[in-house]
Order: C-alpha cells, then structure tokens, then sequence
C-alpha cells in the first residue's frame, strides 16, 4: 500500500475516514464533513447509537454534500488512552474494515485531540504505519482465477491529511523501513521450503548488501574446518547444503562493539529419525522464524540508518530423514569442544543455535547476543501464543526487552532458569544431552543454549507461538507474523542507538 501525507482538504472520489473522541462532540474534519452533509454523520451516529470506542466504525455511503463514495467514522476511544501502538491498531483496523469494499484510495483526516498527549504528527505516521503492516498480502503464488478472500480487495493507496504534513513524513520515514523489515520477514516464514531452502535463504540474505550490510556465508565446507558437528549434525540427511549467514550493519562509532542477533534457520524441520506426526508438517516450513526475524531485523535498521553496529547470524539447514541422517544416541562434538548425545532429532534447533552462538561471540565479540527461535512446543503449553518466552543470565537486557515489547505489543514473559534444570541435560554419555525430561521442555532447552554462552548478557526468545500461525491481529492477518521485528528495533533504538 502506497501511504502518503497531504493538508486537509475534502476528497472527490474514494472513502474518507474522521475521527471520533469517545464521549466528545464532533470536532475538526469530521465537525467539518458533518456540516457538509448536512448533519448527516451526527444523524448516523445517533441512529447507529455510535459511541467513538476504539475501533468502533460506521459508514455514511455517498452523502449528500460531498462526492466521495464513502465517508468511514472511526471511533477514537479515550483521549487520555491514546498511543502511537493505539494508532497502529485503528490504521490496521480501517483497512481491514475496507478490504472488502470496492474502494481504491481512502483519504484519512486526523485532527489534534484534546486530551492526548500523542502529538498530530506522531499519530499520523503510526497510523500509516499500521495500515501498511495490515495491508500485507502473501498471494504470489495464488493464480488470477483464484484469489483468498477478502476476494474485493483494491485498497492501493491511503492520503493521511493532518496539519503537520513535514513533520509527518519525516516520522513516518523510518517507520516504513521498519515495515519493510517486517514484511520481509513474514514473506520469508511464509515461503514454502521447496522454494526457501538454506542456499536460497542466504541468496536472499546477500540482497541486504544494497543497503549497505556486509554479508559474508559459510557454506559445509568452512564449517566443518570451524568444527561445527552440531550444526552440520542437523543437516547431515538433507540433500540441500547447510549454511550460516553473518550480516553486518555498521552504523555507530568506528571499533564500538556491535549487538548481536542470532536466529535459527530450520528451513524444513521433519524431526529427522525422530519423525514428527504428519498432522500439521507442512508448517515446518515456518521453523526458520527466527531466522527471518534477524533478517529483517537488519534490513530495518539498515534502510533507516540506525547509529549503531549490529550484527545478524543465522544458521540454516534442513533436518531430513535420509539414509544418511544423524541418529538418536550418536554424539556430536560442538565447535567450542563440548560433546552432546542426540536423544531426540527433532530437538534440533538447539544444535543449531549452540555453533552460532559460539561462532557469534568468538567473531564479533558483541556487547550482547539475543537468540530466537522456534523452538519448543512446550513454550505455547506455557504461554499460549500471546507472549514469547524470555530466557536470560542479565536482568537489565530482560527488562529492557520486556519494556521494548509492552510498548510496541510483541510482548515476552521471562520463565526461570538456573543449576536444578541444568542438571536435566547432564548425559551419561557425553558432556551433555539435547533434551531434558518432559518437564520444563522450554527451560531445558534454554539451560542447553546457556552452556555455549559465556558470562556477556543473553537472551534467547522461544517464538514458536508467536513467529508462525499466530492469531490475527488489525495490523497482521499473515501467517508469518514477523514476530521480533518490531520488538528488537524498538530495543535497539531506546537503549542502544547513539
């Protein structure tokens, strides 16, 4: 969706959106509209018994007065309850209420609001920001004969007029890289894995060097002299060559050391020998979300600029059952020395992330390391799919990322670790095992990805209820949800941008 800002003024053709306070007078464009109609849209409010609650919307078609072919008036809520994320939501919503609605373009008005301390500027963008993030369609693959509903969609453009137009577009701007990061993301969890396997993943991570990003690939070979088993392990059934991808964006002071992001990049995960039930497979395509969360983390923070050094690992492979797949009770040796016996193959993502942790902290020394990945069932039989899971050695990055995800809604919970569930990953065997008990599924995990982390703060994310087939939202409705995004730039740019 093509989203721009222009000065107040009452369009000819499309819809036209006003806003409404809860439990206040019409006011500025839509005081204005109603005595253009003739009072029609108090007449409307009073007939619908309208209240102005926070997304509540009712339409006026072809009033009198004016010639736009729909006037939309959504209700605002509270003053005193509006945000920049509460204008997100309603920029989401009035798309959504317009999808299936013949409309091509929809003028929106947005007045100061007595009351609020979100600024005409500020909630201008949010709005488009919204609407741009809601707007988001994965269909590439659907032909012209067949289409999803809503099947009347033709929403290409939104005009957000507003008395601050300059200051406007200059907010807007980062925000709409920030969308693009995320759009990128969810086009990448949406991807099927015939089409999205590591070598392709990586080819479509290079494309970040036209933003500046230094992207640099390691494909088996150099892995394997790096002495990555328990990377390489994972992959080791897959016809398709295993692949860890580093992204640099060096945008702060020269030798400052950067932010690390780490995600897993299962790009089809079977479980291997340890075959997973059929039902629901096919959204194993999805289990590189944290992958494509730290890519289009860093194509964020490159296309805005960000003053600061980041860097992005991922670690890309398929877990196959192939002849030559690894099995359970095999021991692999991890790239820093430490053995772990493979009880279960399909706790992969763990060995996958413990090369790139490593790998991560050896290369780049960074100031901290944040994983994600989808990586336990157990964390949605916790939390459900409205939270993500936070583990931490650092009390001061688990605050920091619980405020980041309170403000921009992509929320986290920190679950608990410590020496009595490490203790459920000691094998008899080797160093360590891949998976605890059936209790505590998602701490154990965590424990395991502990050991390859030295005494730096961390932070692992388990997005598995969040990043893929996540409830719908008014500024999402994809499967892929691009879950991290928005949370990690938001950590980025209050605590760590200079």
């Amino acid at each position: 969706m093509n989203v721009t800002f222009a000065d107040f003024s009452t369009p000819k053709t499309g819809a036209l959106a006003v806003f409404a306070a809860e439990g206040k007078p019409l006011s500025g464009q839509a005081a204005e509209i109603d005595k253009k109609t003739g009072g029609a849209l108090k007449r409307a409010i009073k007939a619908a018994d309208f209240k102005a609650t926070k997304g509540q919307m009712i339409d006026l078609l072809s009033p009198k007065g004016i010639t736009v072919a729909r006037v939309v008036v959504v209700g605002l809520g509270k003053p005193d309850k509006l945000t920049p994320a509460v204008y997100e939501t309603l920029g989401g919503s009035l798309v959504g209420h317009l999808e299936k609605t013949a409309d091509k373009t929809v003028a929106v008005a947005i007045d100061p609001v007595k009351g609020s301390s979100v600024d005409e500027d500020e909630a201008a963008a949010h709005f488009g920001f919204g609407a741009r993030l809601r707007a988001y369609k994965f269909d590439k693959y659907h032909t012209k004969k067949k289409r999803p509903a809503p099947s009347k969609t033709t929403l290409g453009k939104m005009s957000i007029m507003c008395g601050a137009t300059t200051q406007a577009r200059r907010h807007f701007g980062p925000l709409a890289k920030i969308a693009d990061g995320v759009c990128l993301a969810r086009d990448l969890v949406n991807e099927p894995a015939n089409i999205l396997f590591p070598t392709e993943f990586a080819t479509r991570a290079k494309a970040l060097t036209k933003l500046g990003v230094k992207v640099e690939v390691l494909g088996e070979k150099a892995m394997e002299k790096l002495g990555m088993g328990a990377l390489l392990g994972v992959g080791q059934g897959s016809i398709r060559e295993s692949q860890l991808v580093t992204m640099q964006w060096m945008g702060g002071k020269k030798d400052e050391a950067p932010v690390a992001f780490v995600g897993k990049g299962v790009c089809f995960d079977t479980g291997g020998i340890s075959l997973k039930p059929g039902a629901g497979m096919e959204d194993m395509k999805g289990d590189m979300g944290g992958a494509a969360c730290v890519t289009g983390l860093m194509h964020a923070l490159a296309a805005r600029k960000a003053p600061v050094n980041a860097v992005g690992v991922i670690g890309l492979v398929e877990n196959m059952p192939d002849a030559g797949a690894q099995r359970p009770g095999d021991i692999v040796t991890a790239a820093d020395g430490q053995t772990i016996e493979i009880i279960n193959t399909d706790a992969e993502g763990r060995l996958v992330l413990a090369d790139a942790l490593w790998y991560t902290q050896e290369k780049f020394d960074p100031k901290f390391m944040i994983d994600l990945a989808t990586l336990t069932g157990a964390i949605m039989v916790a939390l459900g799919q409205e939270y993500a899971g936070l583990f931490s050695n650092n009390d001061e990055l688990s605050e920091q990322l619980t405020s980041s995800g309170q403000s921009v809604n992509e929320k986290v919970w920190r679950l608990p670790m410590g020496e009595p569930y490490d203790k459920m990953i000691n094998s008899k065997f080797a160093d360590m095992k891949n998976t605890g008990s059936r209790y505590g599924g998602s701490i154990t995990a965590a424990q395991f990805l502990r050991r390859f982390v030295d005494d730096r703060p961390w932070a692992h994310l388990d997005i598995a209820g969040t990043a893929m087939n996540s409830p719908a939202s008014a500024i999402n409705t994809s499967w892929g949800s691009g879950y991290g995004v928005r949370l990690l730039n938001k950590l980025v740019v209050d605590h760590y941008e200079k």
